[in-house]
């Protein structure tokens, strides 16, 4: 086994994130001695990451082999595929590719991050341009998304072609963008796929992930329904055939279209500008929104994912110069992720405590997926006719049923990997051929930092138990402090039994043991922490604060 994997006559596949999970996309592809990273992503935290709101995937591997990467390619705008960039792209100082769209989102971001200028980013035309890099040549190979510019790439290589489909669906009725046709998606078939390295996000769906054009008839339905009533909707700001959409069904219902959301903004602007919703109707701002008759207006907010700061929350609130009384209507144009149940709830709750009238998916035909069901996956290997599939962008139970069915379609290799696992393509029978550490990074305040490092697992151990601080005076004497500690009126009396526990733990030291700070810090924790647990049930974090002895 190759202990440095140095692709030397062989084509490696390696994910460093987006394998095992939904989220934080990054593969590598190794040729020559060469590598190219397909997506650089990022995943937001949920409460195992207390005080963090990043996360990123441990780009240690190529981190050390730097100077072999030839270039960033990015599929498509999405967080989960470009939200590290502004992180990690200067370090790595390799070029980044990404078609006009994705490019004036990631350009942004490197302004924000202050990276003008030391991150070369090349703009590639959006309907099938392409390139060359090392031993890779790349094709952008346009397909339906929820955002606009989705992207697959063809990448050629001395082994054979590598068709990597990033996020994707079939759509007959996109609304925005022209996606490669059946017949291009056959043609390519016919030349030659030696290797799918396809989405996974949504396999478990038996049915196609259904039109943007459904969703047009769907919301004009609902929003004429409500006719009378203030109608706000929440999608997400990226899907800019949804946000077209939208203008359309305002025009069409007779009602003036206002946004809120600072993502919602950014967006239409960067699509503007890149040549999309042209035709959108004339913003009108809030105050002209507030003082329209209720049924004249459509509200389009940010916010459908429950998110505590986003415009619908604080509407919610009643902490918005948007306003919704009882009987108003709110339509959550947008699929509920997994993991954001109790926040969507809780928005949800507070609308309902309101008389506001909610409608989901689940009801009415106002939101479709951007990814691709069971007859997609079916039509796309018929097409494609791939030597190997590699299933990525899902949990372990996507990947495993993806390569389920891509065994049952006939399909002859499937190699089901997850991150870190290093696989090699070609020559030869395709399949794992050895390991790299792989892991998570997070963004606590300014500072990237390991996700499994002693500062987020010390904040949730204080998050589960509390803590107890204990600071000793010169002649040892105990001053006891708690945080998180459930004793609010047995607060005095735990005090009162710890401090004198460490008295008499300090008391039983000997010798050298009594002007030892080690022995004296360990001697007091313990007691300290003896005490809380018989009073509480908790076993708290305990600091302990020694003067120089």
């Amino acid at each position: 086994m190759k202990k440095d994997f140095t692709p030397e006559d062989e084509l490696l596949f390696l994910a460093l994130g987006g394998s095992g999970e939904i989220g934080m996309n990054v593969n590598l592809y190794g040729c020559q001695g060469r590598w190219l990273m397909v997506d650089l992503g990022m995943t937001f935290s949920g409460d195992q990451y207390p005080g963090v709101d990043l996360v990123f995937a441990d780009l240690e591997f190529i981190e050390d082999r730097a100077d072999k990467l030839d270039a960033i390619v990015l599929t498509h705008a999405h967080e989960d595929h470009i939200g590290a960039v502004p992180y990690f792209a200067a370090e790595l100082d390799v070029p980044i590719y990404a078609t006009p769209f994705t490019a004036d989102l990631v350009r942004r971001k490197l302004e924000e991050a202050g990276l003008v200028g030391r991150v070369e980013l090349r703009v590639i035309d959006a309907d099938h341009g392409s390139f060359t890099v090392g031993p890779f040549e790349i094709t952008y190979i346009p397909l339906a998304h929820s955002i606009a510019e989705g992207n697959a790439l063809l990448i050629d290589t001395p082994h054979g072609r590598v068709f990597h489909t990033g996020d994707w669906k079939l759509d007959e009725d996109p609304i925005i963008g022209e996606p490669t046709t059946e017949e291009e998606l056959a043609a390519i078939g016919d030349e030659g796929v030696l290797a799918l390295v396809c989405d996974s996000t949504n396999v478990f769906n038996p049915s196609p992930s259904g039109s943007e054009g459904a969703v047009h008839k769907g919301l004009l339905e609902e929003v004429q329904r409500h006719s009378g009533k203030r109608v706000l909707v929440t999608t997400f700001a990226s899907n800019v055939a949804r946000l077209q959409t939208l203008g359309d069904v305002a025009r069409e219902t007779g009602r003036q279209l206002c946004v809120a959301g600072r993502s919602l903004d950014r967006i239409i602007e960067v699509a503007q500008d890149n040549g999309y919703l042209e035709d959108l109707p004339e913003l009108i701002d809030f105050d002209s929104a507030m003082s329209l008759p209720r049924g004249e207006v459509l509200i389009l907010a940010t916010g459908g994912q429950g998110e505590p700061r986003a415009a619908l929350a604080r509407i919610a609130d009643e902490n918005h110069p948007i306003e919704l009384v009882s009987g108003d209507v709110v339509l959550f144009s947008s699929r509920q992720i997994p993991g954001n149940e109790i926040s969507i709830g809780a928005v949800q709750n507070k609308l309902a405590e309101r008389g506001i009238t909610m409608v989901t998916d689940r009801e009415s035909m106002i939101h479709v997926s951007g990814h691709p069901g069971r007859p997609e996956l079916e039509a796309l290997y018929g097409w494609l006719r791939p030597d190997i599939l590699v299933p990525v962008h899902g949990e372990m139970r996507h990947m495993q049923e993806q390569g389920r069915l891509g065994k049952a379609s006939g399909i002859p290799d499937q190699v089901v990997q997850q991150n870190g696992d290093m696989v090699r393509l070609a020559p030869g029978a395709p399949g794992k051929i050895g390991d790299v550490r792989t892991g998570r990074l997070v963004l606590d305040g300014d500072i990237i930092v390991p996700a499994d490092g002693e500062a987020i697992a010390m904040r949730r151990r204080i998050m589960r138990e509390g803590v107890v601080i204990v600071a000793l005076d010169g002649d040892l004497n105990p001053r006891i402090d708690s945080l998180g500690l459930p004793l609010d009126e047995d607060y005095a009396d735990f005090v009162t039994e710890a401090t004198s526990d460490i008295r008499s733990a300090i008391g039983k030291l000997r010798g050298a043991d009594r002007r030892n700070e080690q022995s004296v810090h360990e001697a007091a924790r313990l007691a300290a922490r003896r005490a809380a647990q018989r009073w509480s049930g908790k076993r708290p974090q305990v600091r302990v604060i020694v003067p120089n002895l």
